[in-house]
């Protein structure tokens, strides 16, 4: 019941939200909640970093995407609950507070996990953002009864794959990392099951702009780290090469975002699976950008002449993720709005000619490959800007 004069009810009922609901557009509470990821994805980018500075390359990118999951999975679990049952009463703002806790937690367990291979803080920080999803499941049960049994599996599930998680903690290692591949796949297996029951009101617009703000924020992870890194670089003074990487990451960066921001994506969400499709290959969006990021200041470095590792892995670090995204939100975008996405020849060539970019920087420096990478992202773009408006 409202209290007159709160605009913040203290308890409304938990009923699925019209799906058809106009105007829907993101909450404050959910743009405050999405920026508490900053932190966690700023601390796995940094850890990235480090990691190929210091030629563990490897073992970086394998800790990263473990790292990455855990973010990403709970921030998607979260977005598609709120688009479907979020009442913004007190005790949904409360659990979402304990959420938001969680992700701080988390990250400050990231360093502990990407160095020392010590995945307890992250784990813990995991567990309590995933234990109020679950009451929000069974709140959302108990009031909403055309919903009752998928809220429940829901539930269930999350319930007994977080139990897992922290079971996981007892693996000796290698069994440890095998166990993550496996409870990855029972996460991701969760919602499917859940949502064949019957399918909550989950909103296509709403959906599509929670995604596309996300983005931004991993851009502005991005734009953060190669900031810190410059920051750090210029106190020896500026280099020609240590330009054309800002001009050049600049250019990866405004590239990307106008890549993904092509428009009309919600309209082509003509199922659950084509909706599920484009909320898991996400993962590989999300974690390419950040890893952009780790890969700029890696390049920082090296134009310093301060790390330790060869130009061409600097040079690979940005152009690996900038292919990989090029590539999966074609793909995506193909799947969900065909007219909408990159011609396969562009997509194609593009990747190709960033992966061969990188062989510049043991000749021209790093910086001149960055930069040849942020031109080659232009002309793609271009070519398929000409196309669709020829």
């Amino acid at each position: 019941m409202a209290v007159p004069g709160l605009q913040t009810p203290w308890r409304r009922r938990m009923d699925g939200r019209d799906p058809e609901e106009s105007h829907r557009a993101s909450t404050p509470l959910e743009l405050l909640f999405d920026l508490c990821f900053v932190v966690a994805i700023a601390q796995a980018a940094v850890q990235l970093a480090h990691g190929i500075e210091e030629n563990h390359t490897v073992a970086a990118v394998g800790g990263f995407a473990m790292v990455f999951f855990a973010i990403w999975w709970a921030w998607m679990n979260f977005t598609w609950f709120a688009s479907a049952y979020d009442t913004d009463d007190v005790p949904y703002r409360l659990l979402t507070l304990l959420q938001m806790a969680g992700v701080l937690i988390l990250a400050a367990g990231v360093p502990a996990a990407l160095n020392d291979y010590d995945f307890l803080g992250v784990t813990v920080g995991y567990a309590v953002m995933r234990v109020p999803m679950v009451v929000q499941w069974l709140r959302a049960a108990r009031e909403h009864p055309e919903g009752r049994r998928t809220a429940q599996r829901y539930a269930i599930g999350i319930a007994v794959v977080q139990v897992l998680w922290l079971l996981r903690l007892l693996l000796p290692h290698p069994f440890d990392y095998i166990g993550f591949v496996v409870l990855a796949l029972a996460e991701v297996a969760v919602p499917p099951w859940a949502e064949r029951s019957r399918q909550t009101t989950w909103h296509p617009e709403h959906i599509a702009e929670r995604y596309g703000l996300f983005t931004i924020i991993v851009l502005g992870e991005v734009i953060l780290a190669a900031t810190v890194a410059f920051q750090s670089a210029m106190s020896a003074g500026l280099s020609l090469q240590l330009i054309l990487v800002g001009v050049g990451g600049l250019l990866l960066m405004f590239g990307i975002w106008w890549v993904y921001f092509l428009g009309g994506d919600e309209h082509g969400f003509r199922s659950l699976r084509v909706a599920l499709t484009w909320g898991y290959g996400h993962y590989l969006v999300f974690g390419s950008v950040a890893a952009l990021g780790a890969g700029l200041e890696v390049s920082v470095q090296v134009a310093e002449h301060v790390a330790h590792v060869a130009p061409l892995v600097a040079g690979y670090a940005v152009a690996v993720p900038v292919a990989l995204y090029l590539i999966v939100i074609s793909l995506l975008r193909r799947l969900v709005w065909p007219q909408g996405t990159l011609t396969p020849v562009l997509v194609g060539g593009g990747a190709v000619l960033l992966l061969l970019c990188p062989l510049l920087a043991p000749v021209a420096g790093i910086g001149v490959a960055v930069l040849v990478m942020g031109l080659v992202l232009a002309v793609a773009l271009g070519g398929f800007l000409r196309l669709r408006h020829a």
